[in-house]
């Protein structure tokens, strides 16, 4: 009931760019995104700070990628430009316990980003 549901995943090339969506059962003060490839850890890649808008990216994805938030529809983005091969993978959003760290609960099911090179 509280698992939110991510969209806007796909196949694109190296370079490309994607924007991923997610809407929340409720608005909650910290979100974010994280992501799983095969075979890899869980990795927190950005998240905000719904009370001050401040940010938070992991260095893989630091200029890259941009987190949004459209409050009043409870709906959380992630721009992401200048893909890599290495993004590929399953992102995820959810609530972040505490805003600044990468304590992820309620993920939805995902959305799956290919890059090709």
């Amino acid at each position: 009931e509280d698992e939110p549901v991510e969209s806007g995943g796909g196949s694109v090339q190296a370079g490309g760019s994607l924007r991923l969506s997610c809407v929340a059962t409720r608005r909650r003060r910290c979100m974010g995104w994280f992501r799983q490839a095969p075979g890899k850890e869980r990795e927190g890649i950005a998240g905000i700070d719904a009370d001050t808008s401040i940010s938070t990216y992991a260095d893989s994805v630091k200029g890259r990628f941009t987190i949004s938030l459209d409050g009043g529809k409870n709906t959380l983005y992630l721009e992401m430009n200048s893909l890599k091969p290495e993004d590929t993978a399953v992102y995820y959003c959810a609530h972040i316990i505490s805003c600044g760290t990468w304590s992820f609960r309620y993920w939805g099911q995902g959305t799956q980003v290919t890059v090709s090179s």
